[in-house]
């Protein structure tokens, strides 16, 4: 195979797993958005909003730091008591079960 080729198979590859990572980390948000709601007493529309406003806030910086502010803060806000061990424990959760999903599909 040709170097040219073997170049492009690779970037190719890096874009695809780029992508994938991108949309695994989107998953893992927006299940993480509707896990928060339901712990915030939170339905339908309301839930969905949310989870659409978590997925939004990691575009705020690199990394899953964004995230976890968030909805520590819109937790504690409403007083559900969940501990910052228990919150990153469940993003860890929910990164495999979003990326289980995507391979599904």
């Amino acid at each position: 195979m040709p170097f040219e080729d073997r170049q492009k198979a690779f970037e190719d590859k890096y874009a695809h797993d780029t992508e994938l990572q991108f949309k695994v980390g989107a998953r893992r948000n927006k299940l993480l958005g509707l896990w928060a709601a339901e712990q915030m007493g939170m339905h339908g529309d309301a839930a969905a909003q949310y989870a659409r406003s978590v997925v939004e806030s990691d575009f705020e910086q690199a990394g899953d730091e964004d995230v976890f502010r968030k909805v520590a803060g819109d937790l504690k806000a409403k007083k559900v008591d969940v501990s910052d061990h228990r919150l990153r424990k469940r993003m860890e959760e929910l990164l495999q079960e979003a990326r289980k999903q995507l391979m599904n599909e």
